[in-house]
């Protein structure tokens, strides 16, 4: 066995420390080509336009784990016009597809309210899809705390 000086243990702490920092940055880079995967693949290739979809969440999640979404769309969902899907994506979450809500005619309100789960500070993308394939986007930036649904390898 051998026995470490307090300088090699710094060291190779400090060497542990910088990789930890290295894989992190690249998860990120990862999360966020999947994020645009995501929503390439909801979109079909198509560009969404900004409007007509709003999407609720606080500036500032304390915490990560519970963090309270609201979608809405303006639509008149009648049988010719209607919100059929909505698409949630995180930018920064290692699962960037948080949630998909399906509407009808039947619905009457193209609305919906959960929590979610948020990795870190990161943008939040909405996509909803119109009866006639026409796409609508927003976003909102949340400052997360508390960090949640965290990846180790």
């Amino acid at each position: 066995m051998r026995d470490f000086s307090r300088r090699a243990a710094l060291a190779l702490g400090a060497a542990g420390a910088a990789l930890g920092v290295a894989g992190w940055g690249t998860r990120a880079n990862a999360a966020a080509r999947e994020a645009a995967d995501e929503i390439a693949k909801f979109t079909g290739g198509k560009t969404a336009e900004a409007g007509k979809i709003a999407i609720e969440l606080p500036e500032i999640a304390e915490n990560g784990n519970t963090v309270p979404l609201s979608i809405s769309v303006d639509a008149p969902m009648t049988a010719d016009n209607y919100v059929s899907e909505v698409l949630v994506v995180s930018e920064g979450n290692p699962n960037p597809g948080v949630v998909k809500f399906h509407f009808s005619p039947m619905s009457g309100k193209a609305q919906a309210s959960t929590r979610i789960r948020l990795a870190d500070s990161q943008t939040v993308v909405a996509i909803a899809e119109m009866s006639d394939g026409t796409l609508w986007s927003d976003s909102a930036d949340v400052i997360v705390t508390i960090a949640a649904c965290l990846e180790y390898n």
